[in-house]
């Protein structure tokens, strides 16, 4: 009996002394961890590559340096790794159905670092949602809309949508249509649009802006404007000129200068 005792507190300082080691090596480990990814965020290792590749890869690094801890914890325990790999390809299939989604959203994150849609600080309209691109991980990118929300998009569904980006190219055309009342002076009204497009500096000049007749129907008039302007100042020509023009229109005594407005995002 006592034999079996002083097997049983053997058996029991063994087991317990792996439960605590394991322990002890998932607090290190995890803290070790995050130095680690914390340094390589920070670091200067990774500033020659682009802020979208860069948070991508500091995500892929913290879940493999997590799944290494993992793999060494349950060796401490004493688990035959011979065993685990068994019991995980006889789960596969399970595992493969309820993981489906997120390896999904894994293989849409690498084809979003291969094809490269858009980058980190783009302003995009993606999955339905339009902002500013604030994060892209391994798993999901998240947004930032112009009313300060937080939108989080699967990366899966990414893939497999319309992605406009309106930061890709480095000139965009404002375009805006003004409806005014039948009968008015076409030349007159041409005449104060190309006026207050050239006073914006900020409009190129090449292709030059362009204001024209465009449409209409038994009561009005549609007149279009398109003016090429850097992308970096897109928003301020265009209200700009959206006040301005209707302004001068309202001076010059021409009718209904209601707007309508026909520009992208």
């Amino acid at each position: 009996m006592q034999a079996f005792l002083d097997k049983l507190v053997q058996m029991a300082t063994a087991v317990g002394g792996k439960i605590l080691l394991a322990l002890v090596v998932f607090i290190v480990g995890k803290i070790v961890v995050n130095k680690l990814v914390k340094l390589l965020d920070k670091g200067k290792l990774l500033d020659k590559k682009d802020a979208s590749l860069k948070k991508f890869l500091v995500s892929f690094v913290r879940i493999a340096l997590y799944v290494v801890l993992v793999v060494s914890i349950i060796g401490i325990l004493g688990v035959p790794m011979a065993s685990v790999v068994t019991v995980l390809a006889s789960a596969g299939v399970a595992i493969g159905m309820s993981l489906q989604g997120a390896l999904g959203n894994l293989a849409g994150g690498i084809m979003l670092m291969i094809f490269r849609p858009f980058n980190v600080g783009d302003f995009v309209t993606a999955g339905g949602e339009t902002g500013t691109v604030k994060d892209i991980t391994m798993f999901y990118t998240v947004l930032n809309t112009l009313d300060n929300k937080h939108i989080t998009i699967p990366n899966g569904s990414l893939m497999n949508a319309t992605v406009t980006n309106f930061s890709k190219e480095e000139k965009r055309r404002v375009d805006i249509d003004f409806n005014l009342g039948k009968g008015e002076d076409i030349e007159k009204i041409t005449g104060i649009m190309q006026d207050v497009m050239a006073k914006y500096d900020k409009i190129l000049k090449d292709p030059a802006p362009f204001a024209k007749l465009t449409g209409g129907t038994n009561e009005s008039m549609t007149f279009t404007i398109r003016a090429w302007v850097l992308n970096a100042d897109y928003w301020d020509v265009y209200l700009g000129l959206l006040a301005d023009i209707t302004t001068e229109l309202g001076k010059a005594g021409v009718k209904a200068p209601g707007i309508r407005v026909v520009s992208d995002k």
